[in-house]
C-alpha cells in the first residue's frame, strides 16, 4: 500500500511539470552543474517557473553555484518546502541535509534512490514550466532511477571538446537514447578561449568534437560555451555567469542555447 501511495504522489507532482530536462554527461570535470545552474537560472530570469533538482548525492554544488549554501529547506504539513532562489526558481539538493559541508555521504545504491524519489514526491514543487536535474557523470543508477522515477522529458549532455570526454559523451548519448529520451541536444563546455592579452583564440581542448558526435549520432548540437574567467569566478561567488556576464561571448554563446531549448519545450 505504501509503495502505490508514493507511486501517486510522484504522479501528482509530474503532472504540475511541464519539461523536466535531465543534464547530464558521460565523465565527471566537464561543467555539466555549471550547465545546469546557469540553465535553471537562465530560464527563470525569462519568466519561466523553473525548479532545479540536484541529485548528484555525492557532490552536490548547486547550492553553492547559486549562492544559497548556507540555506536549509523547511518541512509543513504539506511536505518539504524547496529553497527558493529567486521569484522563478526553486532548489532542493542533498546539500542542504547534510550538517557539515565537509562530510560525505557513504550511501549505497537504495539509500540515493529511496531519497531521489523523496526528492518528488515530498517535495512541494508546485506548477513548474521547467524542471532541471543536475545528475551525476556516468550512466550508473542515479541517471538510470532519474530517468525511470521521474521520467524527464528530455536530456541535454555535456561534453568538452577533447576526444576522451566526446567519446563517453557518446555513450551518455546512446544511454538516453535507450531510455527513450528526447535527446534536446549536446553542449560543447570549455571550446577555445580568446587571450586576454592579444585576443588571439586558442583551443586548449581542441574544438568541434562534440558537434562531431551529434553530427554522427543524428541528434541536435546546440552550441559551444568558450572558456572564461568568469565563469569559474561566478560560480565560486554563487551568481551564475548567465545573469552577471551579459556582454561576456560565453554568456551570448549561452544565451543561444537557452533560446534552442525554450524552442523545444513540450508546453
Amino acid at each position: 500500500m505504501a509503495v502505490k501511495e508514493e507511486e501517486a504522489k510522484v504522479s501528482r507532482t509530474l503532472a504540475q511539470i511541464q519539461n523536466r530536462i535531465l543534464v547530464f554527461s558521460g565523465k565527471g570535470g566537464v561543467g555539466k552543474s555549471t550547465v545546469a545552474a546557469n540553465l535553471a537560472l537562465a530560464l527563470s530570469l525569462r519568466g519561466q517557473k523553473v525548479g532545479a533538482l540536484d541529485v548528484d548525492i555525492h557532490g552536490p554544488n548547486l547550492p553553492k553555484m547559486l549562492g544559497v549554501e548556507d540555506k536549509k529547506m523547511d518541512i509543513s504539513g504539506g511536505g518539504i518546502k524547496p529553497v527558493q532562489v529567486n521569484e522563478n526558481l526553486k532548489l532542493v539538493s542533498m546539500s542542504f541535509l547534510i550538517q557539515d559541508p565537509d562530510m560525505p555521504v557513504i550511501w549505497r545504491g537504495p539509500m540515493k534512490m529511496k531519497v531521489i524519489q523523496q526528492f518528488i514526491s515530498d517535495v512541494e514543487w508546485g506548477d513548474l514550466d521547467w524542471l532541471i536535474i543536475d545528475s551525476p557523470p556516468g550512466t550508473g543508477d542515479e541517471p538510470l532511477s532519474v530517468a525511470q522515477l521521474i521520467p524527464a522529458t528530455g536530456a541535454l549532455i555535456v561534453t568538452t571538446p577533447q576526444e576522451v570526454s566526446v567519446l563517453d559523451s557518446r555513450k551518455a548519448v546512446i544511454f538516453a537514447l535507450k531510455l527513450n529520451l528526447k535527446i534536446l541536444g549536446i553542449v560543447e563546455n570549455m571550446s577555445g578561449m580568446s587571450c586576454p592579452h592579444c585576443g588571439q583564440r586558442i583551443d586548449l581542448f581542441k574544438v568541434g568534437g562534440g558537434e562531431l558526435a551529434a553530427a554522427d549520432l543524428g541528434v541536435p548540437f546546440l552550441g559551444r560555451i568558450p572558456i572564461d574567467p568568469l565563469i569559474v569566478i561566478s560560480g565560486d561567488e554563487g551568481k551564475p555567469f548567465a545573469d552577471i556576464g551579459k556582454d561576456s561571448e560565453a554568456s551570448r554563446a549561452f544565451g543561444e542555447i537557452v533560446e534552442k531549448i525554450l524552442d523545444s519545450r513540450t508546453s
